[in-house]
């Protein structure tokens, strides 16, 4: 082989005429196709696989971007590179580019979680302290965008050079996300998949100028500070004990199992104030669903009787109510007002017992007397 033979092998072993990317690593995004001092002659064959993208650039600026296929370089596929590099009639000679290499795959489960503890306002308890914790999916869905943004100075970029910064923004719309679906947090907590939604949303919606799109984000796990959940533990046994009248019923007899084991103190008075306020509680869910009862039959709900006599008790030295006839009557049959409980209603002089009010003693005159005993017990 002569001289200019051995010469003409060198420059061609020195020119770029495959181009491609075989397999990327399961945390690889970005791989930079790397062959020093070599460059690309026209003509040269271009392999990109499926879930892959090539991204060209020229000098720090974002050239032509090719989707999976086989490609014979030439000016009429490279319409960016071709402006960039000034090839007004087109390029014989060879020319030097870099080459990135994108996995567009779906990167699953990644693992996010708050930095400690953070600071959410509730509709209902104010400031809350929670942690957070779940998994994500992403994919890179705009490869210009991805490239100028995170990873254009990189020889190789992974998953985990841009963790931080996604569960960066995980955490922060997590929070918005709470104060944007306007209900109480306990609800959003008892149903995470809602929650999730509204957080993938608004990630997705900020997200377009780094390239990236989450395809799944996943609230798995909240804590949350004790009080709240015992609040969130009481709330799930109400609906799983059947709703709001279950429950109070339940309430009913814990009142009377406390009056039972406490005669004569503030037990059995205790719990029927719970008691009352679950009562409460029914007769403004009886109200509600009476009203649209009226509205869908187009009748107007009757008012509240006039004049109705209410009451306020004196339990262990504190002023409660007030309660209306018919809670007192309820009252006085589960043997938690008594005659000599301490009442007042506006227009009596004072503080007065309730066997002395005439309006009362005949409450404890409807209470029925105990059961017979059960012959041959």
């Amino acid at each position: 082989m002569g001289l200019f033979d051995k010469a003409k092998e060198f420059i061609k072993g020195e020119l770029i005429d495959n181009i491609y990317c075989q397999t990327f690593d399961k945390d690889t995004v970005m791989k930079r196709f790397e062959r020093k001092d070599s460059a690309i002659k026209n003509g040269a064959q271009l392999t990109v696989n499926e879930g892959q993208v090539a991204v060209f650039m020229n000098e720090g600026e974002i050239g032509d971007i090719f989707q999976p296929g086989h490609y014979e370089l030439n000016t009429n596929n490279m319409p960016i590179t071709t402006t960039l590099k000034s090839w007004k009639y087109g390029f014989d000679s060879p020319f030097k580019c870099e080459i990135l290499f994108i996995n567009t795959t779906v990167f699953i489960a990644q693992k996010w979680g708050t930095p400690g503890k953070v600071w959410i306002r509730d509709q209902d308890f104010g400031q809350v302290q929670i942690g957070a914790f779940g998994t994500y999916s992403w994919q890179v869905t705009d490869p210009g965008n991805f490239v100028k943004k995170l990873c254009a100075n990189s020889a190789v970029y992974k998953t985990e050079d841009c963790v931080e910064e996604l569960r960066s923004v995980i955490s922060t719309n997590l929070i918005d996300s709470i104060g944007e679906s306007g209900k109480s947090f306990l609800d959003l907590a008892s149903n995470y998949k809602d929650l999730s939604q509204i957080c993938e949303k608004r990630i997705n919606e900020e997200f377009p100028e780094y390239g990236i799109t989450f395809t799944k984000m996943l609230v798995s796990s909240i804590n949350l500070p004790e009080s709240l959940n015992k609040v969130l533990e009481e709330r799930t046994n109400l609906q799983g004990l059947g709703g709001v009248d279950v429950y109070a019923k339940k309430a009913q007899a814990d009142a009377m199992k406390a009056a039972a084991s406490n005669p004569g103190g503030g037990g059995g008075m205790e719990g029927m104030m719970g008691m009352m306020m679950m009562n409460n509680m029914m007769n403004q869910q009886q109200m509600m669903q009476q009203n649209m009862m009226n509205q869908q039959g187009g009748q107007m709900a009757p008012p509240p009787l006039p004049n109705a006599s209410t009451y306020y008790l004196a339990v262990n030295g504190q002023q409660q109510g007030p309660f209306n006839l018919q809670q007192l009557q309820q009252f006085a049959a589960q043997g938690q007002f008594t005659p000599q409980t301490q009442v007042w209603k506006q227009g009596m002089a004072g503080w007065a017992q309730a066997s002395t009010v005439a309006e009362l003693s005949n409450l404890f005159g409807a209470v029925p007397p105990p059961p017979p005993p059960v012959p041959g017990a």
